[in-house]
């Protein structure tokens, strides 16, 4: 392979000929022509959406430039072939610390969702040092951030299908193309609003886990999970913050903290700039859902796990307009934040509590045990 395509290659702007289409050549050049190009990290725009391949760049730069504190690391490769990135951000410390875990466009045509993940990550990476609350979760914390989950999916979005939905794997002997992801989960898989149809959009997959993205997610959870505290996986649209479960009305063990948690972020997103969203388990207010990475985390054992429907509530649906990347992702970055500070207090403030608590009984019992004397 060439230089210059293979590193069109890895950057997500081509597809390797023969994996699941007949696209013409002349599309597969169509993947190479992006928007106006940027040339370093402080040109990148967060109020824009971008193509994979200036995603794959801006992951690489940030990475560099605040590399004190932020790594990249291959998760797996996608159907077409392409690598998936996740960014670590972690305080160096000798303690051993928890995970916060976030994804975005698990569903390809949600564009605003790898535009928040973008954010999210903008937004520490400016802040940690001087704000005392995002310091004090790193101090404690490491966040794992994978900014497009579905990367085949949302060059395609950008090429061929705006509103195309799920992967781009090929099934039966290429009659349909792709699966949904978030219907390909071990959980409850395939049992209730999902289609074993591949040409449906919440097509299942051939069976739990059966996509090499699903699968490279899947393993790294699983292998972190006994330290993953909360699961955050980023949709459009609706204006939902959603608790397990899709696939069943029994509720979650911890299903009222949940509840509260989830309200409580609801109202610090509407203080930002007024939008109104819904709390509740998919099964409730949105709709009956097996398979999805949200169900299947709290079954693993990860005590808090969502999924956001971001902005909007159907005007304009999945083509979110860019003037509203900014404010949707500052109403939504005060969400997570908000949940964020509920993890930490339970987790720590708690447990400090905890200790002072028993000191100062211990203390007192002594007070009292020399006026005895």
């Amino acid at each position: 392979m060439k230089p210059l395509l293979g590193t069109l290659y890895l950057l997500g702007m081509l597809v390797p000929w023969g994996l699941g289409d007949d696209r013409s050549r002349a599309q597969h050049r169509q993947e190479a022509v992006d928007k106006t190009p940027w040339r370093n990290l402080e040109t990148y725009s967060y109020t824009r959406y971008h193509p994979m391949g200036e995603i794959y760049q801006w992951m690489s730069q940030i990475s560099e430039k605040h590399r004190e504190v932020v790594t990249q690391h291959l998760l797996g490769m996608t159907y077409e072939n392409r690598p998936m990135y996740y960014l670590k951000i972690s305080l160096p410390s000798n303690n051993h610390k928890k995970i916060i875990w976030m994804d975005c466009g698990i569903h390809a045509r949600e564009w605003i969702a790898p535009a928040f993940c973008q954010w999210f990550v903008k937004e520490i990476l400016q802040n940690y040092k001087d704000n005392s609350k995002i310091r004090r979760f790193l101090t404690k914390l490491d966040f794992y951030v994978l900014p497009v989950f579905n990367i085949d999916g949302y060059i395609y979005t950008w090429t061929t299908d705006r509103l195309w939905r799920k992967s781009r794997s090929s099934h039966d002997n290429g009659k349909c193309f792709g699966t949904d992801l978030n219907r390909n989960f071990n959980a409850s898989w395939c049992s209730i609003g999902a289609s074993k149809n591949c040409q449906d959009l919440t097509f299942c997959g051939t069976g739990p886990v059966s996509e090499p993205e699903t699968k490279a997610v899947a393993s790294f959870i699983m292998s972190k999970k006994e330290d993953i505290l909360c699961y955050l996986t980023m949709h459009s649209y609706g204006q939902l913050i959603l608790l397990p479960y899709g696939y069943t009305n029994n509720k979650a063990s911890n299903h009222e903290e949940l509840i509260q948690v989830g309200q409580k972020a609801a109202t610090a997103l509407k203080a930002k700039h007024g939008s109104n969203y819904k709390v509740g388990s998919s099964v409730d207010i949105l709709y009956a859902t097996s398979g999805s990475s949200r169900d299947w985390a709290r079954d693993i054992g990860i005590p808090f796990s969502y999924t956001f429907e971001l902005r909007d509530n159907g005007t304009y649906g999945f083509v979110l307009p860019e003037a509203q990347i900014q404010a949707t992702c500052e109403e939504s970055m005060a969400a997570v934040l908000s949940v964020l500070d509920d993890v930490y207090e339970k987790y720590w403030y708690s447990n400090s509590a905890g200790k002072m608590t028993s000191a100062a009984i211990v203390l007192s019992l002594l007070v009292s045990f020399m006026h005895l004397l």
